[in-house]
């Protein structure tokens, strides 16, 4: 049975450095495509190697004699009121040691995120993040792919509307 492999980022070192970069805050707005989300919150951590997903009602299952998992995640920052779920090929699973120094098992897939206009395939981690400030957070393996970090801005790339925030993110 093959593994999959995580995306990989472009092979062509010279045309990625002539792209421009894109800069984003310390906290930013992203969509999610696969999941049919247009805007949810995240952290962009440059202290994190992978990024990381709050998902809950974990379930592997095979399928063409591959390892999935179905997952439910909570698109809005303290609201329980909407959910997606997400049936996605299993890429690895990772030890991943949480910022309290817990080490814990966790799958990883990839996942389409679009953080400031621009979409990119990233390795997200399925994590408890519910308690977390924000049900996702961006990582390194991510930002490599073409962004830059002003740890001054917030929502550099965008953000909903007002009308859109307040309905589904209770502020």
């Amino acid at each position: 049975m093959p593994t999959p492999q995580p995306p990989e980022p472009p092979d062509d070192a010279a045309a990625q450095e002539i792209a421009p970069k894109v800069v984003v805050g310390w906290r930013e707005w992203v969509a999610l495509p696969q999941a049919g989300v247009e805007w949810m919150k995240a952290k962009v951590d440059t202290g994190a190697r992978s990024s990381s997903i709050h998902a809950f009602d974990l379930e592997a299952f095979e399928r063409d004699g591959q390892e999935w998992v179905r997952f439910s995640i909570h698109p809005w920052q303290k609201s329980d009121d909407d959910h997606v779920e997400l049936s996605l090929a299993v890429l690895d699973r990772r030890e991943v040691r949480s910022s309290n120094g817990q080490v814990e098992q966790r799958y990883a897939v990839a996942l389409d995120v679009t953080l400031a206009g621009r979409t990119v395939t990233t390795v997200m981690t399925l994590s408890n993040r519910d308690e977390m400030g924000f049900r996702m957070l961006i990582g390194r393996e991510a930002l490599e792919r073409g962004f830059l970090v002003d740890a001054s801005l917030s929502y550099a790339g965008g953000r909903p509307k007002r009308a859109v925030r307040r309905r589904n993110w209770g502020r």
